[in-house]
């Protein structure tokens, strides 16, 4: 199948995709898009790895939530391992920090995303980093894993984050929010961001872009984050479908 383009992050296995997920999926494919689907904890790891397994033009990455870190275990970390021997799993992901909601201790999110980043390393796989409000960590955690490879999914950060995980060759990714009406700064910072290390993506079903705002997101969504992306870098769609397409697979070499 030859693709038009990627969502880089999409939960199609979450619940709330339970009532139609194989339209949702159905209709992403019609427009000839490919999905890669992360886990965020063992069960919905799971879940994406068998969406992989019998949907085409679908990709899992496993991982652990830095909101499900206090439950992390040895046991787990090795079934991350035995996931990630399967030629459907692209990734480890999604994985992180978050000091927002603080679901999972500080101390035990830093333990829990460095023992996955040794994972992805010691497989030679790419990461699907989330961070909230912890981007001092997360970069100086990122900084002891020299060479990964990887993305920061759903950027939202400052300028000054973006250009230290450009340097640390990692790869932003832009969602929903870069349609808000007030998200002006997160805007600028895609104009200037290098079009060779941006990807597009839903977080579905979370961060539908505007004119959904609110509701349910899903994957044929990416096309409204990709227009939104032209229109900062004064190119048209298909273009930037295909830069990002060419960075998916530099990256996550699907």
């Amino acid at each position: 199948m030859n693709l038009m383009g990627f969502d880089s992050h999409c939960h199609l296995q979450d619940p709330a995709f339970d009532a139609d997920r194989e339209e949702v999926y159905d209709r992403a494919h019609t427009q000839e898009l490919g999905i890669l689907v992360p886990g965020y904890d063992m069960a919905s790891s799971d879940r994406a790895v068998k969406m992989a397994q019998s949907h085409e033009a679908v990709w899992a990455l496993v991982g652990c939530h830095p909101h499900e870190a206090r439950t992390f275990s040895d046991t787990d970390q090795e079934q991350l391992r035995q996931w990630a021997n399967n030629d459907w799993v692209v990734g480890i992901g999604e994985i992180g920090l978050d000091y927002h909601y603080m679901n999972s201790p500080m101390e035990i999110q830093r333990k829990v995303f460095r023992d996955q980043l040794e994972l992805a390393r010691d497989m030679n796989l790419p990461v699907s980093v989330h961070s909230r409000e912890a981007e001092d960590d997360t970069w100086a955690i990122l900084r002891e894993f020299p060479g990964i490879r990887g993305v920061l999914h759903c950027f939202t950060g400052s300028r000054e984050f973006a250009e230290k995980l450009l340097d640390l060759g990692l790869y932003l990714s832009f969602a929903g929010p870069v349609s808000f009406k007030n998200a002006h700064d997160l805007r600028a910072i895609v104009a200037w961001a290098p079009m060779d290390r941006i990807l597009v993506e839903t977080d579905s079903p979370y961060l539908s872009p505007v004119p959904w705002r609110g509701r349910r997101n899903e994957p044929l969504r990416v096309i409204r984050v990709a227009e939104v992306i032209a229109a900062q870098k004064n190119c048209s769609t298909k273009q930037v479908f295909d830069d990002t397409t060419s960075n998916i697979i530099r990256v996550f070499r699907v």
